[in-house]
């Protein structure tokens, strides 16, 4: 039977997009591919997942299977070295652009990810998903450029079922917009979570192996290994307010879980000279003090908060001048006083948003605040500290490629060679199922700066699913490679934390508080009792940390007592414990 070439064609599409949503939603939904560059390349790299339930991802077959969004055209080029791509030309709109119709499923989450370019200077492109009723939804965006091709990588949280338009975006309507090896592909929630215990095992525990003997090498069948955790290695922590100082119950709460903070509001400039000349830190020198009592490590929060609303009333309409004596003073006073006391610094807070000192000082302003922070005090992190960046993929403004734009262009300042910088996530989620698919998606590519990243704020908007929306997000930060740190922005009700409470007003565990409380348990705070097998050996798997190491047998009247470390470079050896009657 003979079958017209374009039947053919068709035919074989849609036997590969059938294929593609088999293996999107079996194989490869065993695997989550972290890879992610910023770089601009030559030619852009394979699609990932094998484009997923994209139909044509790289234009083997020409541009079957997209038709064109809004006016202009499309076509498919091929470049000098053999590439095939699609291009969208004559464009009048933002939006004109090509597109492709797949179908969305309710619960489940879309990593996306294409290479990018445009036809002259640079832009920033965006994909869209229109969905029922045109409504668009950002799901990624990308600086491309002309002359090599950018990873735009994002993701979308299907909370209906139904079928969306992918499509592009880019303000420079006079401009091509070229992409190559597009995909998307699903994960439900089940694999999500399978995904992130794995990561969690691999890149945050190890397995430790005891063998259990008697002087005489005999196996001890049944012995007890108790593994109690000093300190471990990764910051989970929760924010401070004043009210630690005068509340004994939120004294209690607090250290029985933490030992990582930062202080709300306390050491903000706005806390410390509320009249110009008049600095009071006394509610922070004792905050300090009480951390430093029980062993816990502050981040200080922040020197400078770049949002012009949330200055000191006495400094939003000092002149120039006087704004760059205040400020200089203001610099010195707080970052010479907590000198060798903090372990980070929150420098200029949410200058991707606003702009309040560029407005007075000039485009460098946050980069010569890090370069005196960093001259000040050589020892914490220095933090961009920024919301949004993972939290909604709408806000344009401090998408993970305008915020490693931002941190380039500060790391390139002189004076700044050797500072620790680090990349600080707010991390407040708004009401609404998160877009965890867009936060993993955003984690990879600002792994790619080799910087540590911090959840610096979570939170989630009270609304009837935020225990379980606070877990979920809780969990993809603690199981990504690159995440070093999670403080979260709440507390109980007594210390005035109205929005994510974890304590009542009776110090009862809330919905959210019992998260915590579990996964604080879960990674690794509470003791670990383990049985010896018939070989006399006992496998457990640590959270990286300091141990103390406990092992007792019932005919053994001596317990044998000793101290592990547990790192990341950790290699797996045979601990032997003899143990004598």
């Amino acid at each position: 039977m003979k079958v017209a070439a374009e039947g053919c064609n068709l035919l074989l599409l849609f036997i590969t997009s059938y294929l593609s949503l088999i293996s999107g939603l079996g194989v490869h939904s065993l695997s989550y591919d972290h890879s992610a560059t910023t770089k601009c390349l030559a030619e852009p790299r394979r699609a990932q997942y094998g484009g997923g339930i994209i139909v044509n991802p790289g234009f083997d077959h020409n541009i079957e299977g997209w038709t064109v969004f809004g006016k202009g055209a499309i076509k498919e080029r091929i470049s000098n070295g053999g590439n095939r791509f699609i291009v969208a030309h004559n464009r009048t709109h933002p939006l004109d652009s090509f597109s492709q119709k797949v179908q969305l499923k309710k619960g489940m989450l879309y990593t996306f990810s294409a290479w990018l370019q445009v036809s002259e200077g640079s832009d920033t492109v965006s994909v869209m998903f229109k969905t029922k009723g045109s409504k668009m939804v950002r799901g990624g965006q990308v600086i491309a450029k002309h002359g090599c091709w950018t990873l735009l990588k994002g993701g979308i949280a299907a909370n209906f079922s139904s079928p969306v338009e992918i499509l592009f975006e880019s303000e420079n309507s006079n401009a091509e917009i070229w992409a190559d090896n597009i995909s998307l592909q699903p994960f439900n929630k089940k694999q999500w979570r399978s995904l992130q215990d794995a990561s969690i095992e691999r890149v945050r525990k190890r397995k430790v192996r005891f063998q259990i003997s008697h002087v005489n090498e005999t196996a001890l069948i049944g012995a007890k290994v108790i593994t109690r955790p000093i300190k471990l290695n990764f910051p989970f922590g929760c924010g401070m307010n004043h009210h630690i100082l005068t509340n004994k119950d939120y004294q209690s709460w607090f250290v029985s879980r933490f030992k990582f903070t930062t202080f709300t509001n306390e050491m903000k400039w706005y806390s410390t000279e509320k009249k110009q000349g008049e600095e009071n830190y006394t509610i922070a020198d004792a905050m300090l003090k009480f951390t430093k009592e029980n062993g816990i490590s502050v981040r200080g929060h922040n020197i400078f908060w770049d949002n012009p609303k949330l200055q000191p009333e006495w400094v939003k309409n000092l002149s120039p001048e006087k704004l760059g004596e205040a400020a200089a003073e203001r610099m010195k006073s707080v970052v010479s006083r907590y000198k060798g006391e903090l372990i980070a610094w929150d420098v200029m807070n949410e200058n991707l948003h606003f702009h309040f000192y560029e407005d007075k000082f000039g485009e460098n302003a946050s980069a010569a605040a890090y370069a005196t922070a960093y001259e000040l005090d050589q020892e914490p992190k220095l933090f961009l500290n920024e919301f949004n960046t993972i939290e909604y993929s709408g806000d344009e403004a401090s998408s993970p490629a305008k915020y490693i734009k931002k941190l380039q262009e500060i790391l390139s300042f002189p004076g700044v060679s050797g500072m620790s910088a680090a990349i600080g996530l707010q991390g407040h989620f708004a009401s609404g199922q998160p877009n965890l698919a867009y936060m993993r998606s955003g984690l990879d590519l600002l792994a790619t700066t080799g910087l540590p990243i911090w959840l610096t704020e979570a939170s989630v908007d009270p609304q009837p699913s935020q225990a379980e929306y606070l877990e979920e997000i809780l969990r993809e930060a603690y199981s990504h490679p690159a995440v070093e740190g999670i403080i979260m922005f709440f507390g109980p009700a007594q210390a005035g934390f109205n929005a994510t409470t974890l304590a009542d007003e009776t110090f009862k565990n809330t919905p959210a508080g019992d998260v915590v409380d579990k996964l604080i348990q879960e990674w690794g705070t509470g003791p670990n009792i383990a049985t010896a097998d018939n070989r006399g050996i006992v496998d457990i798997s640590l959270h990286h940390g300091d141990y103390d190491v406990t092992v007792t047998h019932p005919l053994i009247h001596s317990p044998i007592t000793l101290n592990l470390c547990v790192k990341k470079d950790f290699s797996l050896e045979t601990i032997h414990v003899k143990m004598r009657a």
